[in-house]
């Protein structure tokens, strides 16, 4: 008989990005399978307001405010983390960014913002908790590290250019990590959204990028951050043996 998927009970997991979107949606589909979540992200109040809710329908959840950007706040909520919940086996590395513009006309600050958080965030993050994951590994359970990249990663758009760059390098340092990491049983996976209604763009500089990626979502119909979150709780619960390593999201329309 084959196998049914593993029950996302009992497990210790780590969302970044949490404070909206993806993050939060993965938080509470998690918390509802039965995980203990931390929830990490910058915006403290939102984090906090979310861990209450989860208290409120039986989830074990801790709010813990950190830029994933640098590495000695990470290694401090990492502590954090550990003493309030215990060892960590799941983490999902969503924290990102999307900033749009011309190549010419972009501001360099923009550059650094995605470099930091949807690269270098993520690195930090699965390096915190990378030791927790192998320990786990190790006793024969589920160990996942999970990387939200995007499918900007090999699909590519004008004015996008630097995000699309930070995506394929997530792309590639997971295919790496798969190679050095799995021989040790931790599930490296990369899930890559399409479109999906969150608030990512929002906040970009250039008027006309922000304004167009605005039209373009009413336009058309986006995926839900609870589409991703399903997906991501189902790989996380695949059989110990199973790996779903890389999966594409993309609403219907997208291809």
């Amino acid at each position: 008989m084959t196998e049914q998927h593993n029950t996302l009970a009992g497990r210790v997991a780590v969302v970044t990005g949490a404070t909206g979107g993806i993050g939060a949606a993965t938080a509470r589909r998690l918390a509802a399978g039965g995980a203990s979540v931390a929830l990490i992200g910058r915006r403290e109040e939102r984090l906090k307001e979310l861990a209450a809710e989860m208290g409120e329908i039986g989830g074990k959840a801790v709010a813990v405010a950190a830029d994933v950007s640098d590495l000695e706040a990470m290694t401090r909520a990492a502590e954090t983390v550990r003493t309030a919940l215990g060892p960590v086996d799941l983490v999902v590395a969503n924290a990102g960014t999307m900033l749009g513009a011309p190549y010419e006309s972009a501001q360099p600050v923009e550059w650094d913002r995605m470099i930091g958080t949807n690269l270098s965030g993520l690195i930090y993050t699965g390096r915190v908790f990378v030791d927790d994951l192998l320990a786990t590994a190790a006793e024969g359970r589920s160990a996942d590290l999970v990387h939200v990249g995007s499918i900007a990663s090999h699909t590519f758009y004008p004015t996008y250019a630097v995000y699309a760059a930070t995506k394929a390098a997530v792309a590639t340092l997971t295919r790496s990590l798969r190679v050095e990491l799995g021989p040790r049983n931790v599930r490296v996976k990369n899930v890559e959204p399409g479109m999906t209604a969150t608030e990512l763009g929002g906040d970009m500089l250039d008027d006309g990028a922000r304004e167009q990626f605005a039209e373009v979502r009413k336009t058309v119909q986006a995926l839900e951050p609870g589409d991703i979150a399903d997906a991501i709780a189902y790989a996380c619960a695949a059989p110990t043996r199973l790996n779903l390593a890389h999966l594409i999201a993309l609403p219907s329309w997208q291809g």
